[in-house]
């Protein structure tokens, strides 16, 4: 009788995930409080934000300190951007049927929006870090009371089972850290690797085909250093980008080193860069948190704009290790698709800040915390390097910044080959490379069917600081191989688990971390979309 009965609720709440939150939208259907409670909580959170705005704004050039005019200036942008989640979600829960790249899963989407208006103000304040100002004692209080507000929300948001699996060839499935330091201290075998190629659900059967074209590609524009194309500059081909675009624009940047920084502002949708090759088209910085930046700022390359897709190119930062936090690549951009890529830096190479990521088959680089942010991210395929840092520095491969735990946020690490570079792999005695370390409270990171090299520890992960977040973080291992994929000398803290279950496992693959499990099977693409059996 119990299981007929527990049968029986998912059933309801499969209909609920099905036809009340997506498509025939009742409201009431996707939330824990009466819907008119999300509604009126969501106007005075936008209302808190721009009163913070407002606050901030007057500060705006008026000083003279390099760091803290960024930090006010990062400040705004992400008040801004927190302005437009806020707005989406209210707008979505008038009209459910506004798909604006949404993935048509309204309570995942509110969840994920929502989760990126949360960790802004984090970056925001963290952005203060190293200055002297009154501002951040100003702004602190109110930045606090929309954190708090957002936490709440997300709590209101029902939490429902995948609806888009049905369909799917194969099962799917799948606290408050402080600022990120600067350097060392600051902040099974024989299975072969899957090679097929699998795009999460909202890729348009023309975007997988474009992902997957070696030539033949028709581009709006050409990029070209040598003078052969539309324009010389990335940025500039950007900014010509019609605004809001719901056509896929590609861009086709020819081989080249670009040194120049991009940012991608959010009213720039569905853009696609297409280089010649990962290593052959590479865009280059080295802003640093040294000279003043703040990591937020370092970015060679940002993308907040919705859609965005690479493929073939190398994002990097040579700022180097003496330098500390140096990001090569930034994004805030939801349903997302990163493919043959790279990504080279230091310490924060890769900021995954916020919403729905996909990366395949890309190299990411780096020492301390190269990968890093609050963003719900699924890697596969991908070789994940550590480098040769500072003297005595330890490595550390991802510090996830999930701060609640009601954000689906986290990183998944599938088919992955994970090791180091060979001067590292050369002397292992002098630089020890962890699987991550808890950035927030929540942190939380998988690692599945992966190759883990003998460059990993053997207890495997790194405390933040003493004892924190051990209770309250995820992190979990599911039948990875190599001479580091040993769990018996692995950490005993209560957050880490050494997953056993295949049904736990397939909650963090493709089709139900990222909602990729509505696949087009008229692509002709042969795919996984859940666990590799």
């Amino acid at each position: 009788m119990a299981a007929l009965m527990r049968t029986c609720f998912l059933v309801i709440l499969c209909i609920c995930a099905s036809s009340f939150c997506t498509g025939n939208f009742v409201q009431s259907e996707c939330f824990n409080v009466p819907a008119s409670e999300f509604v009126g909580s969501l106007s005075s959170t936008i209302e808190a934000v721009r009163q913070v705005t407002s606050i901030m704004s007057k500060f705006s050039g008026v000083f003279g300190d390099f760091r803290l005019s960024t930090a006010i200036s990062d400040c705004l942008d992400l008040l801004d951007l927190s302005m437009d989640e806020l707005s989406t979600t209210l707008s979505a829960s008038h009209n459910s049927k506004g798909k604006d790249n949404s993935t048509g899963n309204l309570p995942a989407d509110m969840k994920t929006w929502l989760s990126g208006a949360l960790i802004n103000q984090d970056t925001c304040l963290d952005g203060f870090d190293g200055t002297n100002s009154i501002v951040k004692s100003l702004v602190s209080s109110g930045l606090d009371q929309i954190t708090s507000l957002i936490r709440d929300m997300l709590s209101m948001v029902r939490s429902t089972p995948n609806a888009s699996s049905k369909g799917a060839p194969s099962s799917g499935g799948g606290g408050n850290g402080g600022g990120k330091g600067s350097g060392s201290g600051g902040r099974s075998g024989g299975r072969k690797l899957i090679t097929n190629d699998q795009f999460p659900y909202w890729l348009k059967s023309h975007d997988r085909k474009l992902l997957q074209a070696t030539n033949g590609v028709t581009p709006n524009m050409v990029v070209a250093a040598d003078g052969t194309g539309n324009f010389t500059s990335i940025m500039d081909a950007i900014s010509s980008v019609p605004d809001h675009s719901t056509q896929r624009y590609v861009i086709y940047v020819k081989k080249g080193v670009y040194k120049e920084y991009v940012d991608i502002i959010k009213k720039k949708w569905n853009i696609m860069l297409i280089g010649d090759g990962k290593d052959v088209t590479v865009i280059s910085g080295n802003r640093n948190y040294i000279d003043g930046w703040t990591t937020y700022s370092t970015a060679t390359f940002a993308v907040k704009g919705r859609g965005f897709i690479a493929r073939d190119i190398t994002f990097e930062n040579t700022a180097g290790p003496q330098k500390h936090q140096a990001v090569a690549f930034l994004s805030n951009s939801d349903l997302s698709v990163l493919y043959r890529c790279g990504m080279r830096g230091y310490q924060d190479t890769l900021y995954a800040h916020s919403m729905r990521q996909f990366y395949r088959e890309c190299q990411i680089t780096g020492t301390v915390d190269f990968m890093f942010g609050d963003g719900t991210v699924v890697f596969q395929n991908c070789q994940i390097l550590a480098r040769k840092g500072l003297p005595n520095q330890k490595n550390t491969i991802t510090a996830h910044g999930r701060k609640s735990p009601a954000e689906p946020t986290g990183f998944s690490i599938q088919f992955c080959n994970i090791s180091a570079e060979p001067d590292v792999l050369a002397s292992l005695n002098s630089t020890a490379t962890y699987l991550g370390r808890p950035w927030k409270a929540y942190s939380r990171t998988v690692i599945m069917q992966s190759y883990i090299s003998n460059a990993i520890r053997p207890e495997g992960w790194l405390e933040w600081n003493e004892t924190f977040a051990f209770d309250t973080l995820f992190y979990g291992e599911y039948i990875n191989y190599g001479p580091g994929a040993g769990l018996g000398s692995r950490v005993k803290w209560p957050g880490y688990h050494a997953i056993n279950d295949s049904a736990q496992a397939n909650t963090f693959t493709v089709s139900q971390f990222i909602i990729g499990n509505t696949w087009l099977p008229s692509t002709g693409v042969k795919y996984t979309a859940g666990l590799a059996i």
